[in-house]
């Protein structure tokens, strides 16, 4: 692909405050077919809106199973995103001309919100709904800290309760992060607690000491299922999630417009999914139009590989089997990765949506190993000056990666990729690379066929 001519002249591409999206994109209808339905666990047939009324508010239920394209965002959630969006997309010149490739790799940069992530782009509507429904605390996992701080930032906003179970090696590994939602006025537990029943029968297990997502999962879904005015909200993986950060690939896809360009390939980190889906979704209708004919590929942890190394079946969201049934690439709802320090990645299932589209060979996945992500985020900050959380940081090293390639081949690539948020309470991360301290996970084989031997039975 040549370069434009417009695409010579710009580092930081904006658009102005008018040009920002105004709906959220739903992919389910242009698919060429749905998703499997959510299965209730008791009865194994699809969940209907009743079954999730005490967790979600009846506006987010509607979204969740919605068959429009497109869902207006109210005014009250618009006037919150303008304090940030559009977000920035950058042309990373200084890594380009450190790594001597024809490539020409931009990234939206999402760390520009408050709370330092793309998570506010669903914390705010949550919590938006929820105020709406007349709920008045919500409770709700975090892995890495990103989203329960983005839920307690957006809860701030509306008035409301947040409660917030941090998964136990993250909770001891970042108490900046904890305080950081403490300021926003969150309730913060480690996970597995003792203020659960679910906590407290995992914390007898030693292998659940470090805890995971599931089991977070399991302790905020039970504190909100027995009060009326409590509600649950989750970070990623379910549709109406994935449909609000959707904002960020229509943002993209005016930035790249304005100088002509278009991705040859679309590179997002996943773990839940919802980064991924924001990115690539948009992109994803344009190539179903012909418009254009991008890769796609997913990046995730090498210790936690759902899409490329679990099953695709019915499984639990959580790890006590509280919620319903999902078909997604899992590895089990039993199964604890290892504490990497890309916490946010640490979820034993692929977002449902995510994992169809996969499985109708619309998109490729590759994992990677932290060091060779911590070393691609070294160079990355310190020629683009952003520190990156280190989620991020697995896209980074394949668009590193796939930049390398074109300088072999001497071909023009256009790489375009989402740095979900920035690493400033990621620090104790970088000091163990920089010092030679981390390590790559070993995969464990017998840990892996385990927990895909407790799937549900359908």
């Amino acid at each position: 692909m040549g370069l434009s001519k417009d695409a010579k002249s710009f580092t930081k591409i904006t658009l102005d405050e008018s040009e920002m999206p105004t709906q959220w994109y739903n992919i389910i209808p242009d698919l060429p077919s749905p998703p499997p339905p959510p299965l209730h666990p008791g009865t194994h047939q699809p969940v209907g809106p009743a079954d999730l009324a005490p967790l979600f508010p009846m506006d987010l239920i509607m979204q969740e199973v919605s068959t429009d394209s497109y869902i207006d965002i109210p005014g009250e959630v618009l006037d919150v995103y303008r304090t940030w969006r559009p977000s920035p997309l950058f042309r990373a010149r200084r890594l380009e001309k450190l790594l001597d490739t024809p490539a020409r790799i931009y990234y939206k940069y999402e760390g520009v919100s408050p709370a330092g992530s793309h998570k506010t782009n669903t914390s705010v509507p949550q919590a938006y709904y929820n105020k709406k429904a007349g709920i008045k605390k919500i409770t709700t996992e975090t892995g890495a800290g990103q989203w329960g701080t983005a839920l307690a930032f957006a809860c701030s906003l509306f008035d409301l309760e947040c409660e917030v179970w941090q998964v136990g090696g993250s909770y001891d590994a970042k108490p900046y992060r904890r305080l950081m939602m403490e300021v926003f006025g969150a309730n913060v537990h480690r996970s597995p607690s003792q203020l659960t029943e679910a906590g407290r029968k995992l914390a007898l297990d030693p292998k659940n000491h470090s805890g995971s997502l599931g089991i977070a999962i399991s302790e905020a879904v039970e504190a909100a299922v027995t009060d009326p005015t409590v509600a649950y909200a989750l970070g990623s993986v379910l549709n109406h999630v994935l449909m609000h950060q959707t904002i960020i690939g229509e943002e993209a896809l005016k930035q790249l417009a304005k100088v002509g360009e278009t991705p040859d390939l679309l590179v997002g980190c996943t773990g839940g999914g919802s980064n991924f889906a924001g990115l690539s979704f948009p992109f994803i209708r344009e190539k179903l139009k012909g418009k254009m004919n991008p890769e796609i590929r997913a990046v995730e942890p090498a210790s936690c590989p759902s899409l490329t190394r679990g099953k695709y079946a019915y499984d639990f969201g959580d790890t006590a089997g509280m919620t319903p049934l999902m078909k997604m690439h899992t590895l089990g709802h039993d199964f604890i990765p290892d504490p990497i320090h890309a916490g946010g990645l640490r979820y034993h299932g692929m977002a449902p949506l995510i994992s169809h589209i996969y499985e109708l060979g619309m998109m490729t996945a590759e994992s990677v190993g932290q060091k060779e992500c911590f070393a691609a985020a070294v160079q990355f900050a310190r020629t683009e000056g952003i520190v990156p959380a280190p989620e991020p940081t697995h896209a980074i090293a394949v668009a590193i990666a796939e930049a390398l390639k074109a300088k072999e081949t001497g071909e023009e690539k256009v790489i375009l990729t989402a740095l979900c948020g920035h690493g400033h309470f990621d620090l104790a991360a970088y000091d163990a690379f920089l010092n030679g301290n981390m390590v790559d996970s070993a995969i464990n084989e017998k840990d892996f066929e385990a927990a895909l031997a407790a799937l549900p039975v359908m």
